[in-house]
């Protein structure tokens, strides 16, 4: 009789004990997930889905729309040289505050091509 008792006892501290852990486990599950940002270049701008995000792993995704090469450049990470259609990713961990980016490309950043990403 008494082993029914202690198999029952065990069970339920098991039980409790993976109840206790799953909303750890959940919660950097989502803690872990990245924020992924489309980044439109052409003639000489960049344009952002998002200029906004929280701070953590951010992915790039890079398209060059325009008829010249481009790059991008946050968070001392670049892209590659892309030229016309091309597109690359950009995977950066952002900590809270302002990051500029620009594209690093002759004198593109100054005609127009920068800009400030906010990770809160």
């Amino acid at each position: 009789m008494l082993r029914p008792k202690l198999s029952t006892g065990v069970v339920l501290a098991a039980v409790i004990a993976v109840l206790a852990v799953t909303p750890l486990a959940v919660a950097r599950m989502h803690g872990a997930a990245a924020t992924t940002v489309t980044v439109k270049a052409s003639e000489f701008k960049f344009v952002l889905s998002t200029k906004t995000a929280r701070h953590g792993v951010v992915v790039f995704k890079v398209t060059n729309k325009g008829k010249i090469a481009h790059d991008f450049k946050i968070a001392g990470k670049k892209t590659a040289k892309l030229g016309p259609g091309k597109s690359a990713t950009l995977r950066v961990t952002l900590t809270k505050g302002n990051h500029k980016y620009i594209c690093t490309i002759d004198s593109h950043a100054t005609l127009g091509m920068r800009g400030t990403f906010k990770a809160t």
